[in-house]
Parts: structure tokens; C-alpha cells; sequence
């Protein structure tokens, strides 16, 4: 995806007003042995990129003054009650150095799984995204979880996740193999199977 910046000089809480008000949004260009770089975006163009998935996930084509760069979206400060973007932070990518970020996770084949079809169980989505490190270039734009074989009361970790060629897990600290999604049986539904089962 492509984004077009401009460069802008001025700094400080009067300046960026200016700019909110004009309908641009100030934000920064930082890292890979460059300068931090001073920039604005439109925000009507920025606010519609921010509500698709692809623009928090993939490398980004970012375009100032005419020069390209390859950068990932890292930081998004909203106003608390308005629609309104107040500023916003891209990271400049190495195309030979691994990156460390969050990449949404797509559920699949729930609907066909036995244990909700058949034992009752509801499944539970715990975490909608997780934290990968890979090149730029091999990075997802989303990892597919196949929840066709998860069984009642069970629970699918991070680490039984298919991931891409050159894509690996990063390691949270709170949890080493975190849950993705569960199969709980709520009560009531094992009450009937087993009063069932009696009754047999």
C-alpha cells in the first residue's frame, strides 16, 4: 500500500492545531540510521487506510518529497471523542534486517468443526492477533487459524499455529504459549449430553 507524505518544519502544539485544522495530520518517519523526518499526511486519506486491516499489518510504500521508502505503521493517536486522527508514527524498514510486529489472525472452518456441530461447544477467540519476527519481505499480511479439528474443551495454543516460510512466533513474556482460541462446553449443554448418555 502506498502512502503520500509531505515534509513539514514546524513542531509544537500551535503547529500541529494548524494542521489538524487544514485537514492534514502531523506524524514522524523514524529509524534505520536516518534522521527522524517531520512529516504530514492527509487525514481524510489516512482515516480511510486506518479502517483496513492491511495498513496496521503489511510494509507500507511511503512517499515524501518524492522519495520512497519502505515503512511499517507504529503508532496511532486518537482524538477520545472525535473522529479524528491526531497523530501518527511509521517506522522505516531494512530490507536485509528481521522486524518484530503484530499480525491479525483469520479464524477458519469454525462453522464445520464436530465439537461445536455436534458436543455443544462454543468456541472462544482469545487473542486476534499475534506477534511474528521475519524479513519485510516475507511478512503476512494475516495468518489463517483452521479451526476444523479443535475439540470440546480444548484449547489451540500459538505454537500449534501453521506459520509462513521465514515467519517465526515471537515470545511473550506473560505467557510463553499463549491461547489463540478455546472449545468450552458451556453447562447446560453438558448437563443434556450426559443426561443423554443416561438415559442410553
Amino acid at each position: 500500500m502506498k502512502v503520500i507524505a509531505f515534509e513539514r518544519n514546524l513542531q509544537g502544539t500551535g503547529a500541529s492545531r494548524r494542521l489538524r485544522i487544514a485537514g492534514k495530520t502531523p506524524g514522524i518517519v523514524y529509524g534505520v540510521g536516518a534522521e527522524p523526518q517531520l512529516i504530514e499526511v492527509d487525514h481524510n486519506a489516512l482515516w480511510h487506510a486506518l479502517k483496513k486491516e492491511a495498513f496496521h499489518s503489511s510494509i507500507l510504500e511511503l512517499e515524501v518529497a518524492g522519495k520512497s521508502q519502505q515503512v511499517l505503521l507504529r503508532d496511532v493517536q486518537y482524538h477520545p471523542f472525535r473522529q479524528l486522527v491526531l497523530h501518527v508514527d511509521f517506522q522505516r524498514v531494512d530490507p536485509s534486517k528481521k522486524i518484530h510486529t503484530k499480525v491479525p489472525l483469520h479464524f477458519m472452518n469454525q462453522e464445520t468443526n464436530p465439537a461445536v456441530k455436534l458436543g455443544g461447544a462454543i468456541i472462544s477467540h482469545v487473542l486476534a492477533e499475534i506477534e511474528v519476527q521475519c524479513l519485510p519481505g516475507q511478512l503476512p499480511e494475516f495468518i489463517e487459524v483452521d479451526l476444523a479439528n479443535i475439540e470440546a474443551g480444548q484449547s489451540l495454543h500459538a505454537k500449534d499455529i501453521t506459520l509462513p516460510a521465514g515467519v517465526t512466533l515471537v515470545q511473550h513474556v506473560e505467557a510463553e504459549n499463549p491461547v489463540v482460541a478455546s472449545a468450552p462446553v458451556p453447562a447446560g449443554a453438558q448437563a443434556a449430553a450426559e443426561g443423554e448418555a443416561a438415559a442410553e
